[in-house]
């Protein structure tokens, strides 16, 4: 058979998604890149419990990790995060398998 959805692939990112502080995290992010601290404020949660949920969704190829100064810098991946364009109602996850609307 051939494996169009790359299922292996795609069960992996929807399984990183599949918890509402990960989806949240998502969120977050979509206004823009922000470090952990500003992550653990936003959700009103502790640094360790953030950069967990980072780790599974950096893990996924989700959100990617930029070392900016002492602080590490999280951002969605480009090649996943489509910003909503004219004509379009949301953002979009596109995780290969499917698409995700955030917002909208």
């Amino acid at each position: 058979m051939q494996d169009d959805l790359q299922s292996s692939e795609c069960a992996k990112r929807l399984k990183a998604l599949a918890d509402p502080e990960r989806l949240k995290l998502i969120q977050c992010l979509q206004t823009g890149p922000k470090n952990v601290s500003t992550l653990s404020e936003l959700l009103g949660s502790e640094i360790a419990n953030v950069s967990h949920h980072l780790g599974v969704l950096r893990h996924a190829g989700l959100v990617r990790d930029e070392k900016q100064g002492k602080f590490v810098v999280y951002s969605l991946h480009p090649d996943i995060f489509r910003p909503k364009e004219a004509g379009q109602s949301a953002d979009v996850l596109d995780l290969g398998c499917c698409r995700l609307e955030l917002g909208g």
